[in-house]
């Protein structure tokens, strides 16, 4: 889990808790947990900012299997572009 400017505020500790937490529980029951959250989730969003989201969620996947396809290479030489990259940091 990444930091940024935007998140400096978040009880990090508490989040990876919670994140590891959810890990321990199997793939169906995880699903079902990230279901759970959306409507609240997009409660609190615009149709843009939610669609925003879904997209951060789709790189965000893309570039852990494209790291976990090319183990020890590092940033430099993924396609997928990250967060930083993204953020401009």
């Amino acid at each position: 889990m990444t930091t940024s400017k935007a998140t400096d505020w978040m009880d990090h500790p508490v989040i990876r808790n919670l994140v590891e937490q959810a890990n321990i529980l199997t793939l169906a029951e995880r699903i079902t947990l990230i279901k759970g959250l959306i409507p609240s989730i997009a409660d609190d969003l615009s149709q843009r900012e939610y669609d925003g989201l879904m997209n951060e969620l789709r790189l965000k996947a893309e570039r852990y299997w494209e790291a976990k396809s090319h183990p020890g290479e590092g940033r430099a030489t993924r396609l997928v572009p990250g967060e930083r990259e993204l953020e401009g940091r």
